[in-house]
């Protein structure tokens, strides 16, 4: 029975994030075996290819507008069209550059040392512990539940693991580089250290409840998986190829849904009026936020296919408050997310997580369209 229960866990979250979701948050396989030699050779000039590319799209984005196609930038289908090949390669460069850096990142973390270090945290330290946790676990809200159930195996206190079921999807560390590249550091601090406290209070209200009968009774079987850290320290060229392996798989399981909400930003950016949205979803209208919370549950996917939305929707004089309370309902609540947790929890600990998390959100954006 404990062998079916974990191949479920497996072919849900395959189900979900390998999916219409397109997350890409599976673990980075082994590299293909490259020198370090190699590594000198090439990595200095694709790098260096790379910031060149990144700094020249703006004005490549306007040649190929109006020289290449044809079209007026100042026009509507033609703004459309430089917004979509600017940000295109944009977010799929950094998307790809920021995964490699995590990658080899984490390649010097120990799986078993975290869980037992965040066992032996209890109260409101544990929570914030947990929450700063998930910034470094690039996660979607699916495949954060595979680690949650380990947490629990281990002793981590429940309230403790609900930290980081709601950090590691919505503050991860692609959240907050593109965050940094589209809005600049004050938002993408203000992003960041919001998802924290959120996620360490949701977590800590959480944890004060009896919460231990609601927790289906074969999460508590067996001891969580000791994890596959190698025998012996790697060496560097192997982390590198395991980073890059790791940014490949990624970036080819994002890239669809990325292009797909930053179509979604251009139509937004050549065919809404200025100030259109200012009216509807501007801080003077209340309902808006718990409206923008409502809508984007349902809307699996992951922080490169929200953002380019997000930066449209700002410019066409949306609150930021209620954008914000968008964009984490979008990352830190989700449909599937819920199934998978079924699998996990009793139905009535669910409704407390999806109760406590939203009315979470929800402050926050009245918060921030209150004070900015």
């Amino acid at each position: 029975m404990r062998i079916v229960r974990r191949e479920s866990r497996a072919v849900l979250t395959e189900a979900c994030c390998g999916g219409a979701g397109g997350c890409g948050c599976s673990v980075p396989p082994a590299g293909a075996g490259r020198g370090l030699a190699d590594w000198v050779r090439w990595a200095p000039p694709v790098l260096a290819a790379g910031v060149a590319l990144y700094l020249g799209l703006e004005p490549l984005a306007r040649f190929l507008t109006a020289r290449v196609l044809g079209l007026d930038p100042a026009s509507r289908l033609g703004g459309a069209v430089a917004f979509f090949l600017y940000d295109a390669p944009k977010v799929l460069l950094l998307l790809g550059a920021v995964t490699f850096a995590v990658a080899f990142l984490q390649s010097f973390l120990d799986p078993a040392r975290t869980r037992a270090l965040l066992a032996r945290r209890r109260g409101a330290a544990g929570n914030l512990l947990a929450s700063l946790f998930g910034i470094l676990t690039p996660f979607c809200s699916c495949s954060a539940v595979p680690l949650f159930i380990g947490l629990v195996r281990v002793g981590v206190p429940l309230g403790v693991t609900f930290s980081y079921l709601v950090a590691a999807p919505m503050i991860n560390e692609v959240a907050l580089v593109l965050l940094l590249a589209m809005f600049g550091w004050k938002l993408a601090l203000l992003y960041a250290g919001t998802g924290v406290a959120l996620a360490a209070a949701s977590g800590w209200i959480l944890g004060r409840f009896d919460l231990a009968s609601a927790v289906e009774p074969w999460v508590a079987e067996g001891r969580a998986d000791s994890g596959t850290a190698p025998a012996g320290p790697l060496g560097l060229a192997v982390r590198l190829d395991r980073a890059l392996a790791g940014a490949r798989e990624t970036v080819g399981k994002v890239w669809p849904y990325a292009l797909a909400g930053i179509g979604v930003g251009a139509f937004l950016h050549g065919y809404i009026p200025e100030g259109l949205l200012a009216g509807f979803m501007g801080r003077g209208s209340w309902w808006t936020v718990p409206l923008a919370v409502l809508i984007g549950v349902p809307l699996y996917a992951s922080t490169a296919v929200v953002l380019p939305i997000v930066q449209t929707l700002l410019a066409k004089g949306a609150a930021l408050g209620t954008v914000l309370a968008f964009m984490m309902a979008v990352t830190a609540l989700s449909l599937p997310e819920v199934i998978l947790l079924r699998r996990v929890l009793r139905p009535r600990l669910i409704a407390l997580f999806l109760g406590v998390v939203t009315v979470g959100i929800i402050g926050v954006g009245w918060l921030f369209n209150a004070r900015l």
